[in-house]
């Protein structure tokens, strides 16, 4: 059996979004699977979108995922280059090739031409397709244009009559009928192809044998093995992925405002943890496990087990993974990514860095991603607490406002400021209010914190210090 290839074959545009870093993960699952290669490939054919850095920055992303590439642009391999604008001749020699086999033909229809093909179809509310116009010149007109230096396109000659059935791993025999596929242009008269025809000979070169992408192209894909099938050569196996919906029901995307992964990063999420969740997005293992490390997801991953329905992004799903993550930290890692974010938010001039650790330490369970301590430590930073809502309702019963007060003069008794004295001063409290469970435990943390729920309450108390609490215990509601 041939060695499993596919590749990963981005626009160098800028940030990757959610989506396609989902199909990078889908096509290195796939073929490490089976011990085969996984390819980067840039496809920059559109100029205008090629964003300076991008090809660095895609490498960047995939390598902290832990997506190694065994042949690129930056490590290169047998079958470069790996960037499309630098294999245009190899383009102009296989498109010429087409036209010689009677499979293409040269176009020379002006914009002009094209724009009141357009206009006409939009008046009669249909769906623009070029009328196969130039397909109907003859050879000597074909050659005195040419001569004279008219501009020219190359086109695909498309069969207009019976079907075209392919097999796809996910969606199983896909038939499409050959009145709807259009004389697809393969070269621009610029030079450069099409990212449809660059596709299929780039994939046929570089010898890939499974082609992941997005679903959007079950309908288009016929063209591409029509090219195969005109060149005599084998059509690759297709895995079409289900889309990715954002919980608006929109398909993913930057424009909107859907995140990336570097902005999950810069927020402090785990790549490991994103690699995980986005695993599955549209695919399942055969138990109920979600928590995979990437080496089990290869082990494990079925490509029959992709699913057919669109998969939808939910961040709270993502946070529940990434605190998985997050309490298996050691305090250095998690220090790493909440440290600059409790940096950015507050003064912490005043603050030791044990001081600071011991903060992230107490709230390692209670946050999903690096960003969120800024949200939950608040009350360590600002001189005044609010209570409100639910929390003003329950400081309102009975017997809470004689808690406080106990509680207080246990606080104003402590000399060494310890979690353990601190912890003795509670069981007092018990004992002298008589108090106990969330009639004890829950009136402190309300007047101390302004919040219901949070770490363990002795080490609250310890890192706010003893000035802070008292202060907020005198406090009359």
């Amino acid at each position: 059996m041939e060695k499993p290839r596919t590749r990963f074959a981005p626009s160098p545009t800028g940030f990757m979004h959610i989506g396609n870093l989902r199909s990078a993960i889908f096509g290195y699952l796939l073929v490490k699977h089976d011990g085969g290669d996984f390819l980067l490939r840039i496809e920059d054919t559109d100029q205008t979108r090629k964003v300076e850095g991008a090809v660095e920055f895609i490498y960047n992303t995939c390598k902290l995922c832990g997506l190694e590439f065994d042949e690129g642009p930056l490590n290169g391999g047998p079958y470069g280059p790996y960037t499309q604008s630098e294999r245009l001749d190899i383009y102009k020699k296989y498109a010429h090739e087409l036209v010689e086999k009677g499979e293409a033909y040269y176009c020379f229809c002006t914009e002009e031409r094209l724009d009141k093909l357009r206009k006409l179809a939009e008046d009669n509310k249909m769906a623009f397709m070029y009328d196969g116009h130039c397909k109907r010149l003859s050879k000597e007109e074909v050659e005195a244009k040419l001569k004279a230096g008219v501009p020219y396109v190359i086109r695909q000659k498309m069969p207009k009559e019976g079907t075209s059935t392919y097999e796809d791993l996910v969606y199983g025999k896909i038939t499409v009928e050959n009145r709807i596929l259009e004389d697809q242009i393969l070269l621009k008269s610029d030079g450069y192809p099409t990212y449809n025809f660059a596709n299929v000979i780039d994939d046929h070169l570089m010898h890939i044998t499974h082609v992941a992408r997005g679903n959007e192209y079950v309908m288009s894909t016929p063209k591409y093995n029509l090219l195969y099938d005109a060149f005599g050569w084998e059509r690759p196996i297709y895995v079409h992925l289900p889309m990715v919906l954002g919980a608006d029901g929109q398909k993913l995307s930057k424009r909107n405002g859907d995140a990336s992964f570097m902005d999950l990063y810069h927020d402090g999420y785990l790549p490991e943890a994103i690699v995980n969740y986005l695993a599955l997005l549209g695919w399942s293992p055969e138990n109920n496990e979600e928590i995979f490390t990437l080496e089990e997801l290869v082990k494990v991953f079925d490509p029959k087990r992709i699913s057919k329905s669109p998969a939808t992004y939910d961040v709270k799903k993502l946070n529940w993974v990434n605190a998985h993550y997050m309490k298996k930290l050691d305090i250095d890692a998690l220090y790493k990514i909440t440290y600059p974010h409790l940096k950015e938010a507050y003064d912490l001039s005043n603050k030791s860095d044990e001081w600071i650790k011991e903060l992230i330490r107490i709230y390692q369970n209670h946050i999903s991603y690096g960003k969120e301590i800024v949200d939950v430590t608040d009350l360590f930073f600002k001189e005044h607490i609010e209570i409100t809502g639910e929390c003003k309702e329950f400081m309102e019963q009975e017997g809470v406002t004689n808690t406080i007060q106990v509680f207080e003069h246990e606080m104003e008794a402590i000399t060494d400021w310890t979690i353990e004295n601190i912890n003795q001063a509670i069981m007092n409290t018990k004992e002298k209010a008589n108090v106990k469970g969330k009639m004890l435990y829950m009136p402190i943390r309300i007047q101390i914190t302004g919040q219901m729920h949070g770490p363990e309450l002795p080490d609250t108390i310890h890192l706010l210090g003893k000035e802070t609490v008292l202060a907020r215990l005198q406090k009359k509601a």
